[in-house]
């Protein structure tokens, strides 16, 4: 038996065919707080082109600078590129993103490699006899 998707006892299908005032009842506080708010600019934009793209409109990878944008179920399926801050990062949208929002997929930083103590590590071992 195929592990069947739920979010919150709702198939994928079922999310994809619910108003949107539904799926949003269904979302954690902070998502779903936001998204009362309303959308930026930005983020229209984002879901003008996430809905051309589906309908086969959008040939360019969907780029996007807005990393607050929580995922939709109309969004699952497509590869968004969230930028870092540096670059354009690629995330494949699964059905366990839903809730989330873009930019956790999209690290800004990355991770401090110190380099080795010792000679050249600081300015005082400038001044460290070698033997």
């Amino acid at each position: 038996m195929p592990d069947i998707f739920l979010y919150r006892g709702h198939t994928l299908e079922q999310l994809q065919e619910m108003p949107m005032d539904d799926f949003i009842a269904l979302l954690p506080a902070k998502a779903r707080r936001s998204l009362k708010k309303g959308l930026t600019p930005d983020q229209v934009k984002l879901i003008e082109k996430v809905r051309k793209s589906k309908a086969g409109e959008w040939k360019k990878p969907i780029k996007t600078h807005s990393r607050d944008m929580v995922i939709l179920p109309e969004m699952v399926g497509l590869t968004i590129h969230v930028y870092d801050g540096a670059k354009f990062v690629p995330v494949e949208i699964k059905p366990s993103m839903l809730g989330f929002r873009l930019g956790e997929f999209a690290m800004s930083y990355r991770k401090v490699r110190h380099g080795t103590p010792g000679i050249g590590a600081s300015r005082s071992s400038m001044y460290v006899p070698l033997k």
